[in-house]
């Protein structure tokens, strides 16, 4: 996906003025979203924010209070949403199975219900790693990683064009969370629109096209993760190495260049040289200075703000900021 802060396609999932309303809680108030085919789209946002109440109208399974919404190319209150609902994969945050039941005839049940060749079933459940050993065995037997891959594997059942993922790694190792981003790359490559949510942000920071954090029912920011850095000026972290005997002079032209360029913050010492936030339009005039102190600085590392940062940073800031 090239990456921009807006869909040059048609979308997969268009969202119009979207609102959901419970009386007088607004858990979604006025979203607009285009998520191109093909595109690997992050939703966040902090607990009540209206994530799970935008998939699940996106999903069919709530009405909105009002706007609309096209999902694989129907309306979700239309009659030909039902159809499109077999081209809709989905993974909820809390997987619920039958415990009698192996993972193999749990697969097929779905399967069932999905008007899916139950050949289906055992390739896929290989390929999200649950092997012979395992698809034999009843459910109770599962740890929650493995309940997890067997609710992945019934979401890919009939080859979803759109894919929805709700905290999709709950319960995984690091060794299975690193293949099931393979999965979802491949998955992406191959034209499949997925939308994921997660809490672990930095699991998103370099997976996601784009993505939109959600704050108050509404669209607090959307972009790519780098376009959403730049455009709310977040500043770079600087480590500066010095030696021992340099150290105190190092300091010194760090903090005055800081200093002049307003930067929030005062440099902390720490072992083998300096931290600090830099503005980020003071890099360059940062660098230049540091050049003058020629050997005594052993080395320069900027970092460009996290996901994580960057959510705090924007859930600090008023909506109508973003």
């Amino acid at each position: 996906m090239p990456a921009s802060t807006s869909s040059p396609h048609p979308g997969a999932i268009v969202l119009r003025g979207v609102h959901k309303h419970y009386g007088a809680v607004h858990a979604v108030d006025g979203v607009d979203l285009d998520i191109a085919p093909g595109e690997l789209f992050g939703l966040i946002g902090h607990n009540g924010a209206g994530k799970s109440t935008l998939f699940k109208m996106m999903l069919g399974l709530v009405p909105p209070t009002a706007g609309t919404l096209t999902v694989a190319g129907a309306d979700v209150r239309g009659r030909g949403f039902r159809a499109a609902r077999r081209r809709l994969g989905y993974l909820p945050e809390n997987v619920v199975l039958w415990d009698n039941l192996s993972g193999l005839e749990t697969l097929r049940f779905f399967a069932r219900l999905k008007q899916v060749d139950a050949s289906e079933c055992a390739p896929l459940l290989a390929r999200v790693g649950l092997g012979e050993d395992a698809v034999h065995r009843p459910v109770r037997e599962y740890s929650k990683g493995m309940r997890q891959r067997l609710g992945f594997a019934q979401a890919l059942l009939g080859r979803p064009e759109v894919l929805f993922l709700d905290e999709p790694t709950t319960g995984l190792d690091p060794m299975a969370i690193r293949e099931f981003h393979a999965t979802l790359r491949a998955l992406r490559d191959s034209g499949v629109t997925i939308v994921l949510t997660s809490h672990i942000l930095a699991e998103l920071q370099e997976r996601v096209d784009r993505l939109a954090i959600l704050s108050a029912g509404r669209v607090h920011a959307l972009g790519t993760v780098q376009s959403l850095r730049e455009q709310h000026d977040l500043p770079l972290g600087v480590t500066v190495r010095a030696a021992e005997a340099d150290q105190a002079a190092v300091g010194r032209v760090l903090a005055t260049t800081l200093a002049a360029a307003q930067a929030a913050t005062a440099p902390q010492a720490v072992a083998g040289g300096w931290r600090a936030e830099c503005p980020r339009a003071a890099k360059m005039t940062l660098l230049r200075a540091l050049a003058t102190l020629g050997a005594a600085v052993q080395d320069v590392h900027f970092a460009e703000p996290t996901l994580e940062d960057l959510f705090v940073g924007l859930a600090q800031r008023p909506a109508a900021a973003a």
